[in-house]
């Protein structure tokens, strides 16, 4: 029993090996292709779902209100007028007259998706071609939305998403949640760009041509999936365009610290702020995100156990296998080297790296824990997964 232990994990170390090779191969190709023609700067509508108020929310809208473009539009979208969000949106749409800038106030949701709902109702008060969508938790360096308008001098690009850098709050359970998207989440998106191709888009920040979205019927005909993200990008070989993987790099705040934030401006890229929960709320968020994944792509989902290859490797080191840790490790610290510093440039993982393994470890449960079950848990509501992706609300 225990020699098939060690010949799993022999088998999930050597996989590993073979995938990180794969990814410095991806991050370099990534790289080369990054390069976007500069001047093309085509009408641009920001549409912003809020709900609740987030840790430094205030700063992460101002950061839409300063962006160095020609001429783009604003729209932000509540669901109750009485929603805290609200009067931070209407206090900076006053700071700054000469944008144009409008609040919507939704109502409820008549799908379970209450994120597609918003972004319906800000679609049809927008008046321009090109929609960027972001999240509340989204912090954007000046020239962001250059960098995101560039991918659609192609006609071809229906959909681009930016990767984003996670920046944790102060729980510890945070930090680790930040290291995995830094150093691991991206490494899958990489490979899997390299090998079929950009056939999902991931959010926090991503855009639409128009003309796209409403052949495939508008946001009401995701308004029933969870990741609708990813459906759009996927969707978008169907109707004869592609999906892209911006040059941009945005910042995923976790409840961001101030040091990050400065670092984001600096390097050009966007803060996604995630939230520092306690260990509960960030276990029951991240299951939510795994299963969800599962559903949206089961066959990439078990292959992602090959990204969480180093606590099998490390295993190794009690048989006659131990020199492959070796290489495991040599080759995960070229990964994170490639990927967290090089693409990302993230200063976070640069001052935790010494925690890797332990977030490989705890990323490692959370896969195995979205093998199994269909329900989440979303802003206190449960719901149950359906195969091809949809959800719905249970009692």
């Amino acid at each position: 029993m225990l020699w098939a232990a060690y010949a799993v994990c022999l088998a999930v170390a050597a996989g590993g090996a073979v995938f990180y090779s794969l990814v410095l191969v991806a991050a370099r190709r990534f790289r080369r292709d990054a390069a976007r023609p500069a001047g093309f700067t085509p009408p641009i509508s920001v549409l912003k779902p809020l709900a609740g108020l987030e840790a430094d929310l205030e700063e992460n809208l101002r950061t839409f209100f300063e962006q160095d473009y020609p001429q783009y539009q604003l729209l932000f979208a509540v669901r109750e007028a009485e929603d805290p969000a609200a009067a931070v949106a209407q206090r900076l749409i006053a700071r700054y007259p000469d944008r144009d800038a409008a609040l919507i106030v939704t109502g409820e949701p008549p799908f379970p998706n209450a994120k597609v709902w918003s972004l319906h109702l800000m679609a049809e008060r927008a008046r321009h071609e090109i929609l960027v969508i972001s999240d509340s938790d989204i912090r954007a360096a000046p020239e962001c939305l250059r960098d995101i308008a560039a991918d659609f001098a192609d006609p071809r690009v229906a959909v681009t998403c930016c990767p984003y850098r996670a920046v944790p709050g102060p729980s510890f359970w945070s930090r680790l949640e930040a290291l995995t998207l830094n150093t691991e989440f991206w490494c899958g998106v990489l490979v899997a760009r390299m090998l079929e191709g950009m056939r999902f888009a991931v959010g926090p920040t991503m855009a639409l041509r128009r003309q796209y979205l409403e052949q495939v019927g508008g946001f009401p005909a995701v308004g029933e999936y969870l990741a609708e993200d990813f459906v759009l990008g996927q969707w978008a070989e169907r109707y004869s365009y592609k999906a892209a993987l911006s040059a941009q790099v945005v910042d995923h705040c976790i409840g961001a610290e101030r040091y990050s934030y400065k670092a984001a401006l600096s390097a050009q890229v966007v803060d996604h702020c995630i939230g520092g929960h306690p260990f509960r709320a960030n276990l029951t968020h991240r299951i939510r995100w795994a299963r969800s994944t599962r559903r949206s792509r089961p066959w990439g989902y078990l292959w992602q156990v090959f990204t969480n290859s180093l606590p099998f490797a490390l295993v190794l080191l009690a048989g006659p296998a131990a020199p492959l840790t070796a290489l495991v490790l040599i080759a995960r610290v070229a990964v994170v080297a490639a990927v967290s510093f090089g693409l990302l440039r993230d200063p976070f993982t640069r001052r935790y790296w010494w925690l890797v393994p332990v977030a490989d470890a705890a990323s490692l449960v959370v896969w195995a824990l979205g093998l199994f079950g269909n329900t989440i848990v979303w802003r206190g509501r449960r719901y149950q997964l359906l195969r091809d992706g949809r959800f719905r609300g249970v009692a």
